[in-house]
């Protein structure tokens, strides 16, 4: 079985060094043996377990939510129902998300509606509707 060193496991996972020690600090992945030298020593799998750690992070989901997949998946304890529902709790998560940037978006579209972009700053109509409370 190849052994792999955290530089060698970093660039094969498409991630840095310092992911992988964060990734080990936050208890994502075990801690590796080590070799006489003091030398962190990788499995392939390691490599296999960190890219499915980026791919679920990349979808969004938090730290603490990504240590509940790896758990749903690495003790085999849960459901494909489980699964599913994890998913869907981070859709109706990102939907809300979504819904609040869109008013932050009609918010500033208003704002800036109100501005010609010339004059003193004194005179900016969006410094005064902040000002005045008309704004989120």
């Amino acid at each position: 079985m190849a052994e792999l060193r955290i530089g060698q496991l970093a660039s094969r996972a498409g991630v840095g060094v310092e992911t992988i020690r964060f990734y080990e600090r936050s208890g994502l992945i075990e801690d590796p043996p080590r070799s006489e030298s003091g030398y962190r020593r990788y499995s392939e799998e390691a490599v296999h377990h960190v890219r499915f750690i980026r791919r679920v992070s990349r979808l969004g989901f938090s730290l603490d939510e990504v240590r509940e997949i790896l758990d749903l998946r690495l003790e085999a304890t849960g459901s494909l129902g489980d699964v599913r529902r994890k998913v869907e709790a981070k859709i109706r998560a990102m939907d809300a998300r979504i819904a609040d940037l869109q008013r932050i978006r009609e918010a500033l579209a208003s704002l800036a509606g109100r501005c010609t972009g010339e004059g003193p700053v004194s005179d900016c109509p969006i410094l005064e509707a902040l000002d005045a409370g008309e704004a989120p």
